[in-house]
């Protein structure tokens, strides 16, 4: 890749079967989950696909890459600690809650 190359985040999301339609009933649209840090730290969030856009998640999904490659089984998974994922989550939520006043999209753990 030359120095002007940019990152491409390919998500391959699996066929859904019946017994995971519940699961994915309480994901909004235009959202997307996600699993966050590792072992009994590990925690579940649900983000606006908005996000994929941004510098800072693009940084995180990077160090997933880093860590786990692209082939990843399931949601993905972001390898940081929850709460630098929420202190993230806050800096991009304020960014568009800025830009977008009228249109905030909100996302949770779950």
């Amino acid at each position: 890749m030359g120095s002007g190359d940019k990152h491409h985040f390919h998500l391959h999301l699996p066929h859904l079967h019946h017994s995971k339609k519940d699961v994915v009933r309480d994901i909004p649209k235009g959202c997307l989950a996600i699993m966050v840090g590792q072992g009994e730290e590990q925690q579940r969030f649900v983000v606006p696909i908005i996000y994929f856009n941004h510098p800072l998640f693009m940084q995180l999904l990077k160090e997933a890459e880093e860590e786990y490659g692209f082939d990843q089984k399931g949601p993905i998974t972001i390898p940081c600690h929850v709460a630098q994922f929420q202190y993230v989550q806050g800096i991009i939520d304020k960014e568009n809650s800025l830009h977008h006043q009228h249109h905030h999209v909100g996302c949770f753990r779950a």
